[in-house]
């Protein structure tokens, strides 16, 4: 077992070592979990210095005697077992930018044939000490920050119960024989909740069945599960070893997942790059969280020019031929290294999500599913197919990208429920309903305009297809305005579910079909095991009816942006950003940005609202609003409208709609057409080009 978390800590690199380099201090941040005792009193913690270890596994204490290993101040610190259970700490320290980074490792290894299960078994309570371990040292050196209550072990039991029911209804957890049962096991065992266990199990639990559909045919997961372990193997072959950073930019086919599970199987942390940033962009990046390798398609190949300087190169979807020293392909590695599998990585590789870079340089977010009690938890998928009916064996269509948080956790949700997944390089409106219909796609993952797209196109090109199999289309990524869901339903049936979260704090609400015809626009309810919270600018809750800053809280908030810094956090939740009210009925309604709000002759004016009444115009089919300066008014609202194709609408039709759904205050003082708003990969308005 190999468990390993990490955080920033806003302090240099040596006073972070002078505290917390010592295995009894580690103990004494592990609270009651760790117990040392240093075998010489008044030595100081170097290397060859002994002490004696124990770790709470359950209600017992194990352990043994260890003897410190490295003591290379300020960077490593380690330890290893020398009597009793076999185990191994490593306390890394690096500077970045806004403080250090420290990561502590603990790896365990059970003794016997049931060593395996042993392992599992102790698990919870070695994630639940390490988490709390380098939180402790970050509220020690930082002076404390305030942490969401954790809740009792009881509590916890019964959430991991409910957990694992869902995720049985959804069919992830069923009866299996025995020798599949072991090889997940091992699975789960050598490469912890990662891609590469994902297309493991599926492997031994589905292996002909499709994993991947895209344009170069059908990879079936035994297929996708071979590949993957020689990519790895080849990528170790290229110089490419377990802790480092792998960077892939590229869309969604195989080669994307492929690219994925073969860094986990290595024991690798992922990079994943938007594939709309600009080539400056992607090398501010790679600066930042240095990757050892860039893997990327090949029509990038001019845009990470700057970035893969002194850099492996490996192309995602090269040809399959003989292995070039430049720049060889996943394909290639695949087929010089069949057969082959890189060796168990004494790590489970972590994964880092940008920000999308529209409100500045993007940063790195990663985080581990952990519960609020520091142990590892079912509660983010267990959140989503408690509210939308996924289930095993599902045909999928990804449009929304593999890049983003909501594509990726519905591409990782989809790799445990065995689905088929199919997958096309860019979006085309026409083109997924051709997929819908030919593959019979049961669910399709979208960002909103994605929707718009569709419903656009020409009635005769929409009845050409038969969409009747499609009972989820799953849409988040950005706001959802009311008048696109009913439009969507109306045409394609009560089959639309809408996730309001962010990249910070992952899923935070999810509004049903019920839901969005009851309240068009609302963002829906709390998702399971998540709080929301909305607070005003002092940090007192707003009542129902309010508007208030939104916070949340649950196990899946992120751990601190890669180069240093936070989300701002109060009574243990996380803000998103937004602003935002509740109904009468528990429902949320996102109202707007935090920072997007104006202020108008002396009146806060949100733009989302404005957009909201123009969008229910029969002529519209897009619209954003920002903010502009004025001379009379401090600051007025400017539309910028996009019509639909062969209608029409004045200027003063678009002002009347807003003056008679809303206060005078809110009209926008200037209305301008568009062919088209400029957006980015993801589908979110860039409205920095529109001021």
């Amino acid at each position: 077992m190999k468990i390993e978390h990490q955080t920033v800590i806003a302090a240099p690199i040596e006073e972070v070592w002078e505290v917390c380099a010592d295995p009894t201090a580690l103990a004494r941040f592990g609270g009651t979990d760790m117990e040392v005792t240093p075998a010489e009193p008044g030595r100081k913690p170097e290397k060859n210095s002994r002490y004696r270890v124990l770790v709470r596994i359950g209600g017992a204490l194990v352990g043994g005697d260890v003897i410190v290993t490295e003591a290379e101040a300020p960077r490593e610190f380690a330890w290893s077992a020398i009597t009793g259970v076999s185990h191994r700490v490593r306390l890394r320290l690096r500077p970045v930018p806004g403080g250090t980074s420290a990561t502590l490792r603990f790896s365990y290894d059970a003794p016997g044939i049931l060593g395996g299960v042993a392992d599992f078994a102790a698990y919870p309570g070695v994630w639940s000490f390490v988490r709390t371990a380098l939180e402790g040292m970050k509220t020690s050196i930082e002076g404390g920050r305030e942490l969401r209550p954790r809740k009792g072990l009881p509590q916890r039991i019964v959430d991991e119960a409910m957990h694992v029911g869902i995720l049985a209804r959804a069919g992830i957890i069923a009866p299996m024989r025995p020798d599949r049962a072991v090889r997940i096991a091992f699975a789960a065992r050598n490469w912890g909740l990662t891609p590469g266990a994902l297309i493991a199990v599926g492997e031994a639990r589905h292996p002909d069945r499709p994993a991947i559909i895209d344009d170069a045919g059908t990879l079936t997961y035994a297929e996708a599960d071979r590949q993957s372990s020689a990519i790895g193997a080849g990528l170790g072959a290229l110089g490419v070893t377990e802790g480092d950073a792998v960077a892939l930019l590229a869309r969604n086919h195989r080669g994307f997942v492929l690219a994925m599970a073969a860094a986990a199987k290595l024991g690798c942390d992922l990079l994943l790059l938007n594939t709309g940033f600009s080539g400056p962009q992607i090398a501010d990046v790679c600066r930042r969280e240095q990757p050892s390798v860039l893997v990327y398609d090949e029509e990038f190949t001019d845009l990470v020019a700057e970035a893969a300087t002194n850099r492996r190169r490996v192309l995602a979807d090269g040809p399959a031929g003989p292995v070039s020293v430049d720049s060889p392909s996943l394909a290639s590695l695949a087929a010089e290294f069949a057969g082959r599998a890189p060796a168990t990585p004494g790590r489970a590789g972590k994964l880092t999500i940008l920000t999308s870079g529209t409100t500045g340089t993007p940063k790195g977010a990663s985080r581990r599913a952990v519960s609020s009690a520091g142990g590892p938890t079912l509660e983010a998928p267990a959140a989503l197919l408690d509210r939308i009916p996924l289930h095993e064996g599902m045909r999928v269509g990804l449009a929304a990208p593999a890049f983003h948080a909501w594509g990726l956790s519905n591409l990782l949700l989809s790799l445990a429920l065995g689905a088929s997944v199919v997958c096309v390089r860019k979006f085309d409106p026409e083109a997924w309903l051709r997929a819908v219909d030919e593959h019979r796609l049961e669910t399709l993952v979208v960002v909103p305009v994605m929707l718009s797209r569709i419903i656009e196109l020409p009635e005769d090109v929409r009845r050409r297809y038969d969409t009747s199999s499609l009972s989820v289309v799953a849409a988040s990524g950005s706001a959802l305005p009311g008048d696109l869901s009913d439009r969507w339903m109306d045409e394609f049936g009560d089959n639309l579910y809408n996730l309001y979260g962010s990249t910070e704090v992952a899923n935070a609400t999810i509004a049903t079909p019920s839901d969005m015809r009851r309240a068009p626009g609302t963002a829906g309810r709390p998702t399971l095991g998540t709080t929301v919270r909305l607070f005003d600018d002092a940090g007192i809750e707003v009542r129902q009816g309010e508007v208030g800053r939104i916070f949340v809280g649950n196990s899946q908030l992120f751990e601190g942006y890669s180069g240093g810094g936070d989300k701002q956090r109060l009574h243990g939740l996380m803000a998103t950003g937004d602003v935002g009210l509740f109904d009468a009925a528990g429902r949320l309604f996102v109202v707007g940005r935090d920072d997007d709000m104006i202020v108008s002759g002396g009146e806060n004016v949100f733009p989302k609202e404005v957009e909201d009444a123009i969008g229910r115009h029969p002529a519209v089919a897009e619209v954003a609003a920002v903010g502009v300066d004025d001379e009379q008014f401090g600051q007025r609202l400017r539309a910028f409208v996009v019509l639909r194709s062969g209608r029409s609408a004045s200027v003063d039709e678009i002002k009347s709609v807003v003056r008679n759904e809303l206060a005078g205050y809110k009209v926008p003082r200037d209305v301008v057409f568009l062919g088209e708003l400029p957006r980015n990969a993801t589908g979110k308005v860039l409205r920095k080009e529109l001021q």
